[in-house]
Protein backbone atom coordinates (compact mmCIF):
# COMPACT_ATOMS: atom_id res chain seq x y z
CA UNK A 1 0.00 0.00 0.00
CA UNK A 2 1.24 3.58 -0.55
CA UNK A 3 2.81 5.58 2.25
CA UNK A 4 0.98 8.57 3.77
CA UNK A 5 3.36 11.08 2.57
CA UNK A 6 3.09 9.33 -1.27
CA UNK A 7 -0.74 9.76 -0.84
CA UNK A 8 -0.13 13.37 -0.01
CA UNK A 9 2.45 13.64 -2.81
CA UNK A 10 -0.35 12.32 -5.08
CA UNK A 11 -3.08 14.53 -3.50
CA UNK A 12 -0.75 17.30 -4.07
CA UNK A 13 -0.07 16.88 -7.74
CA UNK A 14 -3.83 15.86 -8.52
CA UNK A 15 -4.54 19.60 -6.86
CA UNK A 16 -1.47 20.91 -9.04
CA UNK A 17 -3.09 19.94 -12.32
CA UNK A 18 -6.66 21.08 -11.15
CA UNK A 19 -5.26 24.23 -10.06
CA UNK A 20 -3.21 24.50 -13.62
CA UNK A 21 -6.35 23.90 -15.89
CA UNK A 22 -9.11 26.30 -14.11
CA UNK A 23 -6.15 28.92 -15.01
CA UNK A 24 -5.75 28.07 -18.27
CA UNK A 25 -9.53 27.86 -18.62
CA UNK A 26 -9.84 31.20 -16.57
CA UNK A 27 -6.78 33.07 -18.93
CA UNK A 28 -8.29 31.91 -22.16
CA UNK A 29 -11.82 33.36 -21.30
CA UNK A 30 -10.35 36.49 -21.19
CA UNK A 31 -8.08 36.13 -24.23
CA UNK A 32 -11.39 34.75 -26.19
CA UNK A 33 -12.91 38.08 -24.83
CA UNK A 34 -10.65 40.46 -25.68
CA UNK A 35 -8.81 39.04 -28.92
CA UNK A 36 -11.81 36.62 -30.41
CA UNK A 37 -11.40 33.04 -30.82
CA UNK A 38 -9.21 33.34 -34.10
CA UNK A 39 -6.79 35.67 -32.80
CA UNK A 40 -5.50 33.86 -29.88
CA UNK A 41 -3.15 31.19 -29.76
CA UNK A 42 -2.04 28.26 -28.10
CA UNK A 43 1.26 29.91 -27.31
CA UNK A 44 -0.79 33.04 -25.96
CA UNK A 45 -2.94 31.00 -23.74
CA UNK A 46 0.23 29.30 -22.30
CA UNK A 47 2.04 32.90 -22.08
CA UNK A 48 -0.89 33.98 -20.03
CA UNK A 49 -0.81 31.37 -17.74
CA UNK A 50 2.75 31.23 -17.79
CA UNK A 51 2.70 27.55 -18.43
CA UNK A 52 4.46 25.68 -21.44
CA UNK A 53 2.88 24.37 -24.95
CA UNK A 54 3.38 20.53 -23.06
CA UNK A 55 1.14 21.56 -20.04
CA UNK A 56 -1.10 23.19 -21.90
CA UNK A 57 -1.56 20.17 -24.00
CA UNK A 58 -1.13 17.98 -20.89
CA UNK A 59 -4.68 19.22 -20.29
CA UNK A 60 -6.29 20.32 -23.48
CA UNK A 61 -6.19 19.09 -26.94
CA UNK A 62 -6.09 22.59 -28.70
CA UNK A 63 -8.84 25.56 -28.51
CA UNK A 64 -11.62 24.48 -29.03
CA UNK A 65 -11.58 21.94 -26.56
CA UNK A 66 -10.83 25.19 -24.17
CA UNK A 67 -13.48 27.15 -25.34
CA UNK A 68 -16.03 23.97 -25.06
CA UNK A 69 -14.65 23.67 -21.21
CA UNK A 70 -15.53 27.66 -20.92
CA UNK A 71 -18.65 26.90 -22.15
CA UNK A 72 -19.53 23.61 -20.40
CA UNK A 73 -18.17 25.38 -17.37
CA UNK A 74 -19.83 28.46 -16.91
CA UNK A 75 -22.06 30.29 -19.93
CA UNK A 76 -23.88 26.87 -20.76
CA UNK A 77 -24.54 26.32 -17.26
CA UNK A 78 -25.79 29.76 -16.76
CA UNK A 79 -28.12 29.89 -19.61
CA UNK A 80 -29.98 26.56 -18.61
CA UNK A 81 -30.35 27.90 -15.37
CA UNK A 82 -32.78 31.28 -17.05
CA UNK A 83 -34.54 28.78 -19.19
CA UNK A 84 -35.36 26.39 -16.35
CA UNK A 85 -36.59 29.77 -14.68
CA UNK A 86 -38.91 30.50 -18.03
CA UNK A 87 -40.38 27.02 -17.96
CA UNK A 88 -41.57 28.49 -14.27
CA UNK A 89 -42.29 32.18 -15.28
CA UNK A 90 -44.87 30.01 -18.35
CA UNK A 91 -46.69 28.45 -16.09
CA UNK A 92 -47.99 31.37 -14.05
CA UNK A 93 -49.44 32.70 -17.68
CA UNK A 94 -48.28 36.25 -16.59
CA UNK A 95 -47.29 38.80 -19.17
CA UNK A 96 -45.88 40.85 -16.55
CA UNK A 97 -43.56 37.76 -15.36
CA UNK A 98 -42.52 36.97 -18.78
CA UNK A 99 -41.34 40.51 -19.86
CA UNK A 100 -39.50 40.64 -16.07
CA UNK A 101 -37.74 37.25 -17.62
CA UNK A 102 -36.95 38.63 -21.06
CA UNK A 103 -35.49 41.76 -19.19
CA UNK A 104 -33.21 38.99 -17.52
CA UNK A 105 -32.26 37.45 -20.35
CA UNK A 106 -30.86 40.59 -22.14
CA UNK A 107 -28.98 41.23 -18.91
CA UNK A 108 -27.63 37.61 -19.17
CA UNK A 109 -26.22 38.58 -22.80
CA UNK A 110 -24.87 41.81 -21.35
CA UNK A 111 -22.95 39.92 -18.50
CA UNK A 112 -21.57 37.31 -21.47
CA UNK A 113 -20.94 40.25 -24.25
CA UNK A 114 -17.20 39.41 -24.25
CA UNK A 115 -17.38 35.73 -25.00
CA UNK A 116 -20.33 35.98 -27.79
CA UNK A 117 -17.84 36.86 -30.75
CA UNK A 118 -15.59 34.25 -29.87
CA UNK A 119 -17.99 31.63 -29.67
CA UNK A 120 -19.97 32.59 -32.96
CA UNK A 121 -16.28 32.40 -34.82
CA UNK A 122 -15.88 28.79 -33.14
CA UNK A 123 -19.20 27.84 -34.26
CA UNK A 124 -18.14 28.99 -37.68
CA UNK A 125 -14.69 27.67 -38.09
CA UNK A 126 -14.60 24.25 -36.08
CA UNK A 127 -17.78 21.63 -36.91
CA UNK A 128 -17.55 20.04 -33.04
CA UNK A 129 -18.59 23.72 -32.15
CA UNK A 130 -21.83 23.47 -34.21
CA UNK A 131 -22.74 20.30 -32.45
CA UNK A 132 -21.73 21.60 -29.34
CA UNK A 133 -24.22 24.78 -30.14
CA UNK A 134 -27.12 22.21 -31.49
CA UNK A 135 -26.84 20.06 -28.37
CA UNK A 136 -26.88 23.20 -25.91
CA UNK A 137 -30.53 24.75 -27.75
CA UNK A 138 -31.79 21.16 -27.38
CA UNK A 139 -30.37 21.18 -23.66
CA UNK A 140 -32.50 24.73 -23.26
CA UNK A 141 -35.98 22.80 -24.36
CA UNK A 142 -35.22 19.78 -22.31
CA UNK A 143 -34.89 22.36 -19.54
CA UNK A 144 -38.51 23.02 -19.58
CA UNK A 145 -40.73 20.11 -19.23
CA UNK A 146 -44.17 21.80 -17.37
CA UNK A 147 -43.81 23.45 -20.76
CA UNK A 148 -43.33 21.02 -23.06
CA UNK A 149 -45.89 18.77 -21.42
CA UNK A 150 -48.41 21.14 -21.78
CA UNK A 151 -48.30 20.47 -25.47
CA UNK A 152 -49.59 17.35 -27.40
CA UNK A 153 -46.96 14.95 -27.60
CA UNK A 154 -47.71 14.82 -31.53
CA UNK A 155 -46.58 18.61 -31.29
CA UNK A 156 -43.75 18.57 -29.03
CA UNK A 157 -41.14 18.94 -32.08
CA UNK A 158 -43.41 22.57 -32.80
CA UNK A 159 -42.85 23.14 -29.18
CA UNK A 160 -39.01 22.71 -28.95
CA UNK A 161 -38.99 24.82 -32.35
CA UNK A 162 -40.46 27.62 -30.46
CA UNK A 163 -38.00 27.69 -27.85
CA UNK A 164 -35.22 27.37 -30.58
CA UNK A 165 -36.52 30.27 -32.52
CA UNK A 166 -37.22 32.14 -28.67
CA UNK A 167 -32.92 31.93 -28.76
CA UNK A 168 -32.16 32.52 -32.15
CA UNK A 169 -33.94 36.02 -31.83
CA UNK A 170 -32.85 36.75 -28.54
CA UNK A 171 -29.25 36.25 -30.16
CA UNK A 172 -29.57 38.35 -33.02
CA UNK A 173 -31.18 41.24 -31.76
CA UNK A 174 -28.54 41.26 -28.99
CA UNK A 175 -26.12 41.31 -31.41
CA UNK A 176 -27.49 44.30 -33.53
CA UNK A 177 -28.26 46.18 -30.70
CA UNK A 178 -25.51 45.95 -28.34
CA UNK A 179 -22.18 44.95 -30.64
CA UNK A 180 -23.36 46.22 -33.58
CA UNK A 181 -24.87 49.23 -32.89
CA UNK A 182 -27.76 48.96 -35.83
CA UNK A 183 -30.61 48.58 -33.27
CA UNK A 184 -31.39 51.81 -31.17
CA UNK A 185 -33.77 51.41 -28.10
CA UNK A 186 -33.83 50.72 -24.31
CA UNK A 187 -33.86 47.70 -22.57
CA UNK A 188 -37.84 48.28 -21.47
CA UNK A 189 -38.51 49.25 -24.74
CA UNK A 190 -37.41 45.52 -26.44
CA UNK A 191 -38.27 43.83 -23.42
CA UNK A 192 -42.08 44.95 -23.84
CA UNK A 193 -42.04 44.96 -27.61
CA UNK A 194 -40.43 41.07 -27.41
CA UNK A 195 -42.99 40.30 -24.21
CA UNK A 196 -45.79 41.01 -27.52
CA UNK A 197 -44.41 38.74 -29.88
CA UNK A 198 -43.41 36.00 -27.61
CA UNK A 199 -45.44 35.44 -24.98
CA UNK A 200 -48.52 34.52 -27.22
CA UNK A 201 -46.19 32.25 -29.42
CA UNK A 202 -45.56 29.97 -26.27
CA UNK A 203 -48.60 29.12 -25.40
CA UNK A 204 -49.33 25.83 -25.51
CA UNK A 205 -52.53 25.06 -27.68
CA UNK A 206 -56.13 25.21 -25.90
CA UNK A 207 -57.61 21.47 -26.20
Amino acid sequence: MPSESTARRGSLRDEQKRATRQRIVEEARGLFGREGYTGVRVDDIAAAVGCSRATFYLHFTGKPEVLRAIAQEGTLTSVQFYYRDLDRVLSLDSREAFATWVRQAIEWFVDNKDLLPAWDEATALEPEFRDLAREGIMQLADSMPDYLSRWPRERHHEARLRIELLVAQLERFFTRWAMQGTIEVDVADAAAVLTDIWFPALQAPQE
